[in-house]
């Protein structure tokens, strides 16, 4: 064998006894870890040019279940928004579905898209309108023009028998004690409210108040006195802009609790340049009617007692945390 011949037969082995060796250790080595980075949670408060804010309700739906669902919804909003800017989700979820997951599909489904998270807030009711649907979500965008040149009117929940009717009215909703009557309630709504984006929930699944009452947004026809005019359980307003938050829960039932989630959503506001003084909207979810009586008047300490904030106050079915006995969010106008 010549001296080359020699050399190559002994890498020859050398490799043969080292592949094997290679071949183990990489399938011995573990594979590396992936981590998905962390969604965002929405923000506390975002704020919103009044002239330009449109109004939608999402269809409801009952394929799959609740993450399904909650997508769907989400597509449907950001379709039919027609590229204005989602700045604001209200959520009614019905079933037995983890409502957490509302806020994680909204992170989740607006970061994928490259989008501004909105603020967002998640009420459990009794019952939605279609068999089989866990959901329906209310959005307010903004809009690439503006189209509501006067302001606009919030109008406090009222009996449906009191309703006077408005054309100018952008959305309805309608919190009922049960729906057997919905046939009724619908044309009665749709007639006073003619093209307003509506939804209708029962607000606690046995239904003992027997409630029946809608609140509504409407563009004005003319521009308040004031950006801000307070009057008969309406907030007329022509603020340039508004501060829309999501929800603050309270855990437990002292009067503690109750002032901790206000001093919380102080917090959101405040960065935003806003106080309680600017408030001219809450909404607020009590579980029980004895919290709906705390907070009534734990409130009156933060709100503005010269000039209280419209807005709705009625008992709901649950919230995302099963220690939470009420939420609150409200919209402000911005400095």
């Amino acid at each position: 064998m010549t001296k080359r011949g020699a050399i190559i037969l002994i890498l020859g082995v050398i490799v043969a006894v080292h592949a094997p060796a290679q071949k183990s250790k990489k399938k011995d080595e573990e594979p590396v870890t992936q981590t998905l980075p962390l969604l965002k949670d929405p923000p506390g408060a975002v704020v919103a040019e009044t002239s330009r804010l449109v109004f939608h309700v999402s269809p409801l739906s009952n394929k799959g279940l609740l993450s399904q669902q909650v997508r769907d919804a989400l597509k449907a909003l950001l379709r039919d928004t027609h590229g204005a800017t989602i700045v604001k989700l209200r959520a009614f979820v019905a079933g037995s579905g983890d409502m957490r997951r509302v806020s994680a599909i909204v992170s989740e489904t607006f970061t994928d898209r490259k989008l501004a998270l909105p603020a967002v807030s998640t009420v459990e009711v009794g019952a939605l309108t279609l068999e089989g649907a866990q959901v329906v979500i209310e959005s307010v965008a903004v809009d690439r023009k503006a189209v509501n040149p006067n302001g606009l009117a919030f109008y406090s929940a009222q009996p449906i028998s009191q309703m006077r009717p408005s054309t100018g009215a952008l959305r309805v909703t309608c919190f009922l004690g049960s729906l057997d009557d919905l046939t009724k309630v619908k044309l009665t709504v749709s007639t006073a409210f003619s093209g307003a984006a509506m939804n209708f929930v029962q607000s606690q699944r046995l239904g003992f108040q027997r409630q029946d009452v809608c609140e509504a947004i409407a563009r004005l026809d003319a521009s308040p006195a004031e950006p801000v005019v307070i009057q008969n359980g309406a907030a007329l307003v022509n603020s340039p802009k508004i501060i829309l938050s999501g929800t603050q829960m309270a855990f437990r039932d002292s009067d503690a609790d109750l002032r901790l989630a206000f001093e919380r959503l102080r917090k959101v506001l405040e960065p935003l340049g806003a106080t309680y003084k600017d408030v001219f909207w809450s909404s607020t979810y009590p579980l029980t009617k004895p919290m709906e009586e705390k907070v009534r008047a734990v409130q009156q300490e933060f709100f503005d007692r010269a000039r209280p904030p419209a807005g709705t106050m009625l008992l709901f079915e649950g919230l995302p945390s099963l220690d939470a006995t009420m939420a609150v969010d409200v919209i402000a106008a911005a400095k």
